[in-house]
């Protein structure tokens, strides 16, 4: 396991496996290197570079922020016969991807040099691993057996990940959209024509079931639950809308290679619902902004 540019919520999703994961651990799978589990070092004393086990299964996280990165998922490549990509920012750059958007040099001057920092704060780059271009998904920059996404992924998905490897099976783990996970009431389109911001709370009964709410995307607002992977539900309810809030689309796009802004605009229009009453239309692609889907707006 190797962790590049992220939270460490995936590492806790892993752990939230809870008392499975004891036999999986000592009884399925033996762990030579885990930067979560264990203090296992890179061997770079030695003077050869970057150097790692030899493993039947690998687990990265994190998206390819800077060299560092891309030395250790090149290396993870080399060593593992089976990659596995865990969480959106792997998957799809996750929010560290929001940097694409942005001019790169503008962006760190603005994390160094703003009038929060010392005075005569500069860039650093003495000892500290160089930044890429921009921010990549782990498949960009490496060829990955199995891309699994999240933020966080969902435990028991994790878990039927790492049974499938000891099984020598593929994964049964989600393919469809969050709408056709969720259980609340539709009554189909035509009721709105505009989407509003979520700056009210939506029209539900505290005391009766998820099932019984209707469509937050049918109440106005904007809903990524039909164009993002399902994956997230617990107790058969999708994590946001148990919440009681719109999904923010974290899992990513259904389909592999979709663009979840585009996607969103289709079915807006398709449903009679103003495309241009989304005010950051940008925003849909907060956790997927990998893969040249988030880039700087041209100037003038």
């Amino acid at each position: 396991m190797e962790w590049l540019g992220s939270c460490s919520g995936c590492e806790i999703a892993f752990l939230n496996i809870g008392e499975n994961l004891i036999s999986l651990l000592t009884q399925d799978f033996e762990v030579v290197h885990a930067p979560l589990l264990m203090d296992n070092k890179y061997n770079r004393q030695e003077g050869d570079g970057l150097r790692l086990p030899q493993a039947d299964v690998g687990i990265v996280t994190g998206g390819v922020n800077n060299e560092e990165h891309l030395e250790i998922l090149l290396e993870m490549r080399r060593q593992c016969t089976y990659l596995i990509a865990l969480g959106t920012c792997a998957t799809h750059g996750g929010i560290p991807a929001l940097m694409n958007s942005m001019d790169q040099q503008q962006c760190w001057q603005e994390i160094f040099q703003t009038r929060g920092t010392d005075s005569g704060a500069a860039v650093p780059d003495v000892e500290v691993p160089a930044p890429l271009e921009r921010v990549f998904g782990c498949d960009e920059k490496a060829t990955i057996d199995l891309l699994v996404p999240g933020c966080a992924p969902n435990p028991h998905i994790i878990e039927e990940v790492l049974n499938s490897q000891v099984q020598q099976r593929a994964p049964v783990i989600p393919g469809r959209s969050v709408c056709d996970t969720c259980p609340v009431i539709r009554k189909g389109k035509g009721d709105i024509a505009r989407v509003k911001r979520f700056l009210e709370n939506a029209d539900y009964d505290k005391d009766e079931p998820h099932s019984s709410m209707r469509c937050l995307l049918e109440q106005g607002f904007l809903c990524l639950g039909p164009v993002t992977l399902a994956g997230c539900a617990n107790n058969g309810v999708p994590s946001c809308i148990a919440a009681r809030v719109p999904c923010r689309g974290c899992y990513g796009p259904v389909r592999k290679g979709g663009n979840q802004m585009l996607d969103m605009m289709n079915a807006m229009v398709s449903n009679g619902i103003d495309y241009k009453s989304v005010i950051d239309r940008r925003s849909i692609l907060r956790f997927t902004g990998a893969h040249g889907r988030l880039r700087p707006l041209k100037k003038g």
